[in-house]
């Protein structure tokens, strides 16, 4: 029988998040500690636990099928592969960044001086873009310390929170690029394991949907509904159901997170009563 091999990052920040999906899409997953290797007990298919800078790699090869993975990873070692799909999770971006007591004035501060990073390709394409000639010192970690002992004037590295840059005395000026993660495929998949893919995607799709969405009920008098119902962007109508109060009913719909508060203060404007939020599972359209 086909399985799908799966990569993910061996540890780190991904690593959470990708058995995390995995586990939200119903996947249970046999691995012990130390495991490279695991398969998941109620699904054709099996986890490689790789590092994440040799996952393109594998990934453009065959060896892996698919992969969970940073988009920033990607673009540093670019390979003969497909995103399918964007995660939303392990958000970052790639920055600049200079010494707090620097008078920063713009990418021109960079022209001739000393950066270092772990992502000199990345570094390198944008510098060119921008036409700033520039130094760099490509080196595998602990790049904030590089300006406090003079290897560089600045840095280019992983951004989430900056605390790790405030704590070595730097700030950021500049963005190159924002990622997240991303399901990636192999072009040299097969047709039986590509099957296999498209049903663990239309799982993925369904958790991210449900993530992004919530379902609301709520009291509405019934001379209210059509104004109500009107002012929700709905998948199809909302449910209604006559209250045992005469006069009034229940709607039920959903609704979108990124415009939950926007609605919700139109609705109540609007004469909704009673408004119950509860977040939802899974959401297959």
């Amino acid at each position: 029988m086909s399985k799908l091999k799966i990569a993910i990052q061996k540890s780190g920040r991904l690593n959470e998040g990708s058995l995390k999906l995995l586990k939200d899409c119903g996947i249970i997953i046999d691995n012990g500690k130390d495991q490279l290797k695991a398969p998941a007990r109620n699904f054709p298919l099996e986890i490689l636990f790789l590092r994440s800078s040799d996952i393109p790699q594998y990934v453009e090869d065959g060896v892996a099928d698919a992969a969970i993975i940073g988009e920033n990873v990607l673009i540093e070692k670019p390979k003969k592969v497909r995103i399918v799909q964007k995660l939303g999770f392990s958000r970052c971006r790639m920055s600049l960044a200079v010494p707090k007591n620097i008078d920063y004035t713009g990418a021109e501060f960079f022209r001739e001086k000393k950066i270092a990073t772990s992502y000199p390709f990345t570094l390198q394409s944008y510098m060119d873009k921008k036409g700033i000639q520039t130094e760099i010192h490509e080196i595998s970690g602990s790049v904030e310390i590089a300006p406090n002992i003079g290897l560089a004037d600045g840095i280019c590295d992983i951004v989430s929170s900056g605390s790790t840059l405030f704590k070595n005395g730097l700030k950021e000026v500049e963005t190159i690029l924002k990622s997240e993660a991303v399901l990636t495929q192999s072009l040299k998949i097969s047709p039986s394991v590509n099957d296999i893919l498209e049903k663990l995607l239309f799982r993925i799709r369904a958790v991210l949907e449900a993530k992004n969405t919530k379902y609301i009920l709520m009291n509405v008098p019934n001379e209210k509904i059509n104004e109500v119902s009107r002012l929700l962007p709905v998948l199809k109508s909302p449910t209604i159901l006559p209250l045992e109060q005469k006069g009034w009913s229940s709607l039920h719909t959903v609704i979108k997170e990124e415009t939950f508060w926007e609605v919700i203060d139109r609705l109540k404007a609007a004469g909704a009563e009673g408004i119950l939020v509860i977040p939802i599972e899974k959401m297959v359209l």
